[in-house]
């Protein structure tokens, strides 16, 4: 079977699952969310500047694609590592400039746990654009250019890796080097995504979508959760790795805000202590506005509609970052 079959089989396995979510946003699009700027700061944590440069009244439409390009960038990262390509063609067309993916390879897994792991993660997350590119029809956003390179030492995985300390000046971070590498790339972008839909859920008004919503959450959250607990187990004996997800964390923290919410995998007053799950006091999982999550997937504190691993920016509406400089 061909790699290209293999990505085709993935999307037949899940054809089932992915009629059922779509039932759910039968006769749903373009509702509007009924949110104000207000309510969306109070529920998120932005600024008022922020929200009405985004949208005064973001609609489902503008949250569904703002979500689809979050899962553009995580399919095609675990596609390229998992199977060797990318998405195919007609999960890429559609409204806005269609842009190329820069970088992406196969890892050469050495654990067997690590590469099942990395193909689930890699179905589940085409499965998600296929699903929101279905929900939305025509209104669906194209694939925005992405860089997912590992061999660029400018590029967006070595500039985040490098504001994290793991490689220095002039150096690349390879993603797709190791299974050790793999696994802090993913995690990189995994507690993002479970921030972002969390962030979502309050601007939801429409039960079936929230239903449908909070179905997506689920499975980034059972991602995120897989992806630190591989971590912590390795670090064990690779004290490195959980040290790691600590400065990758700190580097997040550091773009989307003065507020300390970001956590590594080991307890933050005793690192003998696990962390695979982060909440709050409540146990409660935080929330990340558009504009925070694009700081970090743009690598920037600015006020900016593109950069790091968008490097042309998000299509759609919702595509500016918040200014914490």
């Amino acid at each position: 079977m061909t790699d290209t079959n293999v990505t085709l089989a993935l999307l037949e396995s899940r054809k089932q699952k992915l009629e059922k979510r779509r039932s759910f946003f039968k006769n749903v699009g373009g509702i509007s969310v009924g949110m104000v700027g207000g309510t969306f700061l109070s529920a998120c944590g932005g600024s008022v500047k922020d929200a009405i440069a985004q949208a005064a009244t973001p609609t489902d439409v503008d949250i569904l694609n703002f979500a689809l390009n979050l899962e553009y960038l995580e399919a095609q990262f675990y596609s390229y590592a998992a199977l060797g390509i990318g998405l195919p063609a007609n999960l890429l067309t559609g409204a806005g400039t269609q842009g190329a993916v820069t970088g992406g390879r196969q890892v050469q897994f050495k654990d067997p746990l690590v590469a099942q792991y990395a193909k689930e993660i890699a179905q589940d997350e085409i499965a998600h654009v296929a699903f929101l590119r279905g929900a939305l029809g025509a209104a669906a956003v194209a694939q925005p250019a992405l860089d997912i390179g590992g061999t660029d030492p400018n590029g967006a995985f070595s500039t985040a890796a490098r504001a994290a300390g793991l490689v220095g000046p002039g150096v690349a971070f390879d993603p797709y080097a190791s299974d050790e590498n793999f696994l802090l790339g993913a995690f990189i972008f995994e507690d993002v995504g479970v921030t972002a839909y969390k962030g979502a859920s309050p601007l939801i008004q429409n039960k079936t979508f929230l239903e449908a919503a909070a179905g997506i959450l689920a499975a980034e959250a059972y991602h995120a959760g897989l992806v630190r607990t591989v971590l912590y187990s390795k670090g064990l004996s690779t004290p490195s790795l959980r040290t790691a997800a600590g400065a990758i964390s700190d580097a997040r923290d550091s773009l989307d805000g003065t507020s300390d919410v970001d956590q590594g995998i080991v307890h933050a007053s005793d690192a003998t202590v696990s962390n695979i799950v982060p909440l709050d006091k409540d146990g409660i999982a935080f929330s990340r506005t558009p504009g925070d999550v694009l700081n970090i997937v743009y690598l920037t504190r600015e006020s900016v509609t593109m950069g790091g691993f968008f490097p042309r920016g998000a299509n759609g509406v919702l595509n500016m970052s918040s200014a914490y400089s």
